[in-house]
């Protein structure tokens, strides 16, 4: 019996030459990865269990990503960038993308692939539930606690029990108006938010091949939607293209065996799938963007590691332009090179940001998490009141982008533009 995908990374990481799903194996780090909210917790516990003293297993493995309550007056969270700065100072960790700094970044799941962190084969772990963002490069990624991760950065080790997969299999082109971010919202309603439990959700087919990396990184930012350890795609051409434009550190690429044990196979013609939104307040809560045209909302959202990247932007520009929203539109660039992609990127000789300009949205935001976590009550995009937002963020519990009250509609970058230029819910294909 054959290896999945998983199954083949996380036995190469133990040593072992073969395991099995529901195996608890010790698995060797090749990236630690945390951020300002859960930083300082990571740290306060290594530094207790390990020492005051201590150092970190491998300083080029930890990467230390300040991005989710930056831009703000608030004291509590200026305090906790200035534990991860003191940090990374006394340890010498030469991968500290620090606020303030031009070495600053933005958001951990878009600066890890853009700095070359993201190589396939590799077992990446990180405080922040979306870190299974970093399967779409053919790695074993997945979010753990501060306890776990401290114990990661001193050991560079974590015992991990062997995840079950589940397979989706997208087949055919896509039709026009349909993104990576349906494809995802698609899945997760129809297994719903607990269905991928400690699962290994895979993701190939043609669809899936065909697909740029920005939008595997979509799919596999949401697997955690539905419960998954992790989402995962095989390395192809299309992603060591990307990679090795971005670090020649040497990888080594891995894929499912044809006899490979899956618990659940789905198969999908991507011609059958339309734009989709998640109604609130769940991100199974699946609807057709068609049939909620009655659906009012009061503004749009286009931001985050999920629809925050370069690409995102494009696809909402591509809607805007030569038009008017006639609600606030929200643009948070994921990182610091999106936002300067702003500035250059082109569709009928204006820049994406002509165009937003012209289109009347708000200025984007310097490029960080923002109001996708909610944060204090400064935080740009935020949700204070009763608002219905339409957004591009993978979330939308009640008080996820700030106040209980809110209303989040998750949806791709395409339907989130036209939904901003007519005040409801809005196919894109009406204006496509």
């Amino acid at each position: 019996m054959g290896m999945t995908i998983t199954e083949k990374i996380l036995a190469r990481a133990a040593g072992r030459p073969s395991v099995r799903a529901g195996d608890n194996v010790w698995v060797q780090a090749d990236i630690l990865m945390t951020h300002d909210v859960c930083g300082p917790g990571t740290i306060g516990i290594f530094q207790k269990e390990f020492g005051a003293k201590a150092r970190v297993w491998d300083p080029e493995r930890v990467i230390l990503t300040p991005d989710h309550y930056i831009f703000t007056a608030d004291a509590k969270c200026h305090r906790n960038v200035e534990i991860c700065r003191a940090f990374a100072a006394e340890q010498a960790l030469p991968y500290f993308y620090d606020p303030g700094t031009p070495s600053y970044s933005g958001v951990c799941h878009v600066t890890l692939p853009q700095k070359g962190h993201c190589r396939p084969g590799e077992v990446l772990f990180g405080t922040d539930s979306h870190t299974c963002t970093y399967g779409a490069f053919g790695a074993f990624a997945t979010g753990i606690g501060n306890t776990d991760a401290a114990f990661v950065m001193g050991t560079g080790r974590l015992l991990v029990k062997v995840p079950a997969t589940l397979r989706f299999v997208v087949d055919g082109d896509l039709p026009k108006g349909v993104m990576g971010k349906d494809i995802i919202l698609r899945v997760i309603g129809d297994i719903g938010v607990d269905g991928g439990t400690y699962r290994a959700l895979e993701f190939c087919g043609s669809t899936i091949r065909g697909l740029p990396m920005s939008e595997r990184i979509t799919i596999c930012n949401m697997a955690i939607e539905a419960g998954g350890k992790n989402g995962i795609i095989a390395a192809d051409e299309t992603t060591l293209e990307y990679v090795r434009a971005r670090t020649g550190k040497p990888f080594t690429c891995v894929e499912s065996d044809p006899d490979a044990e899956v618990l659940s196979e789905r198969r999908y013609r991507a011609e059958e799938l339309v734009p989709y939104v998640a109604l609130p307040h769940s991100p199974d809560n699946l609807a057709k963007a068609s049939d909620c045209g009655d659906v009012r909302i009061d503004r749009a959202y286009v931001g985050s590691c999920t629809g925050g990247k370069t690409e995102d932007f494009i696809a909402a520009a591509s809607i805007l332009r030569g038009r008017k929203v006639c609600v606030d539109t929200y643009l948070v660039p994921a990182t610091t090179e999106v936002a300067d992609d702003l500035k250059r990127e082109t569709i009928g000789g204006q820049t994406l940001a002509q165009i937003f300009r012209e289109a009347g949205c708000i200025e984007p935001a310097p490029p960080s998490c923002a109001a996708c976590l909610g944060g204090p009550l400064d935080t740009f995009g935020r949700a204070n009141g009763s608002e219905v937002v339409i957004s591009t963020t993978n979330r939308n519990f009640p008080g996820r982008m700030g106040s209980k009250a809110a209303s989040v509609i998750l949806a791709s970058p395409l339907t989130t533009a036209a939904s901003a230029l007519t005040g409801r819910i809005t196919d894109p294909r009406e204006f496509m």
